[in-house]
């Protein structure tokens, strides 16, 4: 296979570079345009495409089969034919080479496999493209760095502004649909839910009666992005204050739309952080909402990077005012850039072998957008901050997770959209959103 000339070089791509020298099979899932095709597909001999349905007849009537020939090979959308996947597992198990196989998937079947692959197939997490990505600017902060403990100092200057991270955030991380302007763009991230929608939650086992509906509690999903916002909230939202409860989807059928978007992978909730220490006991372990992509809210909401900039707020808090359970919510710019933000920053970690999740107590009274946390339990905390200067307000939280956490606390960080990378007189790195890379 011959790789394309066009294809920009992700960061995931060091990853899988490292275990298919010493992995038999190495499965790379993520979200449908994300890229895993065209990153796959460098590094085998041949692909067995299961999308393709004359393929995945083929290969359901004897999965074994499919796999002889050369290796190494690629079989894309494995999720087709489910029983490839313990094909694969008994190949290894016989004993192939490293770099054999690379699955790549872009849901989980709802009729898994009947094995999971533990100790046979390592999966991989495939994410849009992070700001670092995008060659937007060159990163002069690492995350690798910042998770050593050293606080070592930091600098740089972007010439980024907020017009232009609310433009970023509108165009996606998908690396097929920044190549696309105006109507061109809409029409297809339109028909990028649409699909997903009518089709995809159809092949996850999952039917959907009325797909207004789905998209209406996928709307009310995106309005609560970067909030802890809980899933009946959601669906009073989406369903009883949009129909008044009538021909509503029940609370287990809403349960199963997200369920199947996980596996999907077009919701990506962050989830809260379990802490050691006694001393914050009373964490939250409710997730932070997020969609795969912030631009998939955009469409969702009907936003537009003019909408954004003129402060638009979010439609969850006007829409369902007066519930308890129901945040506080601010600009809608704000929860997307927080949203843009994690995206990039899973993707960081991950190449890290570092873990992110987000802290909150119970009731809210102390939060922190971002904890990522090494392999030892010790951690970096970040702030996301819809601000081009940072003041003392900003870092109060961070002040107050350093008093409690000690040395566990490697480095603290306020991520903003401003233009120039410092350490504060405190110790606390400022860094623009687009200097911050691996």
């Amino acid at each position: 296979m011959q790789a394309s000339e066009q294809y920009g070089r992700r960061i995931v791509d060091d990853e899988l570079d490292e275990l298919l020298t010493g992995l038999p099979a190495v499965a790379l899932e993520g979200p449908k345009a994300v890229g895993k095709t065209a990153t796959a597909i460098r590094r085998v001999q041949r692909a067995l495409r299961l999308d393709v349905p004359s393929r995945a007849v083929l290969a359901s009537a004897d999965p074994d089969a499919a796999l002889a020939g050369d290796t190494p090979l690629l079989i894309d959308e494995w999720q087709y034919v489910p029983a490839i996947w313990d094909a694969v597992k008994r190949r290894v198990d016989d004993g192939v080479r490293p770099g054999a196989f690379l699955l790549t998937g872009s849901g989980a079947p709802h009729q898994p496999p009947m094995h999971s692959g533990a100790g046979r197939i390592v999966t991989v997490r495939m994410r849009p493209l992070s700001l670092a990505e995008r060659s937007l600017v060159t990163p002069t902060v690492s995350l690798r760095e910042l998770l050593t403990g050293q606080r070592s100092p930091i600098g740089g200057e972007c010439e980024l502004s907020l017009p232009d991270y609310a433009r970023e955030i509108v165009h996606s991380g998908f690396p097929g649909l920044r190549v696309l302007n105006g109507r061109a763009h809409r029409a297809a991230l339109d028909g990028y839910l649409a699909q997903a929608i009518e089709r995809d939650l159809v092949e996850q086992g999952v039917g959907v009666r009325k797909p207004a509906m789905l998209r209406s509690w996928l709307a009310a999903y995106a309005a609560a992005s970067g909030t802890v916002t809980s899933l009946e909230t959601l669906r009073d939202v989406a369903f009883i204050a949009a129909v008044g409860g009538k021909d509503a989807p029940s609370k287990v059928t809403a349960l199963q739309y997200h369920e199947a978007l996980q596996r999907m992978w077009l919701v990506d909730p962050l989830p809260g952080w379990a802490p050691t220490h006694n001393e914050l006991s009373r964490v939250a372990q409710a997730p932070r909402l997020h969609l795969a992509d912030p631009s998939l809210a955009c469409a969702l909401l009907g936003v537009d990077t003019a909408a954004l900039l003129e402060g638009r707020e979010s439609p969850l808090s006007s829409t369902h005012a007066g519930k308890k359970s129901t945040p506080r919510l601010g600009p809608l710019l704000g929860q997307l850039f927080e949203s843009l933000v994690t995206q990039s920053i899973r993707v960081y970690a991950q190449a890290t072998e570092a873990r992110v999740s987000h802290f909150r107590l119970h009731g809210g009274s102390r939060e922190v957008d971002l904890i990522v946390e090494r392999p030892d339990h010790r951690v970096v905390a970040i702030e996301v901050k819809l601000a081009s200067a940072i003041n003392d307000g900003h870092v109060a939280h961070l002040h107050w997770l350093r008093a409690k956490l000690g040395e566990a606390l490697l480095d603290a960080v306020v991520i903003s959209t401003g233009s120039h990378a410092y350490r504060r007189p405190d110790g606390i790195a400022v860094v623009p959103a687009a200097l911050l890379g691996v």
